[in-house]
């Protein structure tokens, strides 16, 4: 027999998968575009977070190629350390996009309650995050949103890499990719130029310095203070700045990740140069990978999101004008069933398969 490739694009999502095939429990996030729920699928039932999003205020927003992008990249791309797609749907008012459930928290909210990780908790994130870079960039994919609200913890507490709607293909010319969060963007997006991915690197500096002293490198009240505090000095941690129980390794560490020269930066020559530096010499890798390792930060037994940030409404009057027809057609081939794909690529991988089949 010939070779059956099924093309799930143009499924009508109302006949496999719908709103009805889970039962909601409570909301556990909220983000630009609608809330996130806790389901529980009623046929298997497993549990998932998901993602329920307003056409009309992404089409408000000017969003749409965020969320399809989104969408397409997560179709491909399955890791231990990413929280992955298992369902894709619509309705005619709403996306819902079906994820792993991630009980744990993010850590901006863990980082809110403790105000600073200790340095073997920050290593364990970091070390959790360089594993899901080297993923993502040997697929050839910058993720170019890292930032505490997009690491979250599964019931265990191994950390895992979320919200890939800026992520992108490596092109040589992107200088018109300036999407971001400012005070974790890398000097590069800030003044659009073209970049790679030394761009997440300098983001993981950011991290790693914020969970050390509880604070950004470079701050500002918007995207051009903060471009121009980058551009003003070169930060950099001295001796006096390290807490009790830090490593000088740890302080060298993210010195060189937060270099302001993207060819200065640790990693710009590839992450077995992260891998390698002094202060991950000790990561058991493989049983990292495996997650059998002793786990120095074990989230609460408890619902890890705060409720009073989740309930709130939204403070704008966007009309819900899905229904247009020519609207409905800005999210043909929405639809994915983990179940009924098989695109996935290997947990190492030929970058040009990606490229292939995305198309961006």
């Amino acid at each position: 027999m010939g070779n059956c490739n099924l093309r799930m694009d143009n499924y009508d999502p109302t006949v496999s998968l719908n709103r009805q095939n889970f039962q909601f429990q409570y909301p556990i996030g909220k983000g630009g575009f609608g809330k996130v729920w806790k389901v529980i699928q009623k046929k298997s039932k497993s549990s998932y977070a998901l993602k329920e999003m307003l056409k009309s205020r992404i089409i408000a927003k000017r969003s749409v190629n965020s969320v399809m992008n989104e969408r397409r990249l997560l179709s491909i791309l399955r890791h231990p350390f990413i929280v992955n797609m298992q369902y894709a749907f619509q309705d005619r008012e709403n996306l819902y996009l079906v994820m792993d459930l991630m009980p744990g928290g993010d850590l901006r909210y863990h980082l809110s309650k403790v105000r600073k990780f200790s340095e073997e908790q920050t290593k364990f994130f970091v070390a959790c995050l360089v594993i899901a870079f080297e993923y993502l960039h040997k697929s050839n994919i910058i993720h170019r949103d890292i930032k505490p609200e997009n690491i979250v913890l599964d019931e265990a507490g191994y950390a895992h890499l979320t919200d890939f709607g800026i992520a992108r293909v490596f092109q040589p010319e992107n200088s018109n990719e300036t999407s971001g969060t400012p005070g974790y963007m890398a000097p590069e997006v800030l003044c659009r130029q073209n970049h790679g991915f030394a761009v997440d690197y300098f983001a993981l500096g950011v991290l790693a310095y914020e969970f050390m002293t509880g604070k950004r490198p470079y701050l500002g009240r918007d995207r051009k203070e903060i471009r121009d505090a980058i551009l003003a000095r070169q930060v950099q941690l001295k001796r006096s700045d390290i807490p009790e129980g830090w490593s000088l390794e740890a302080i060298d560490f993210i010195n060189k990740l937060i270099q302001r020269k993207p060819q200065n930066r640790l990693g710009s020559l590839g992450i077995e140069e992260v891998k390698e530096h002094a202060w991950l010499r000790d990561v058991q890798w493989d049983k990292l990978f495996d997650k059998n390792i002793k786990i120095p930060f074990t989230p609460p037994d408890a619902d890890n999101f705060d409720s009073r940030q989740v309930m709130n409404g939204w403070k704008d009057d966007i009309t819900n004008n899905s229904r247009e027809n020519s609207n409905q057609n800005l999210f043909n081939g929405y639809f994915y069933d983990m179940n009924l794909h098989s695109e996935g690529i290997n947990l190492t991988t030929d970058s040009s398969k990606i490229e292939k089949k995305i198309k961006l």
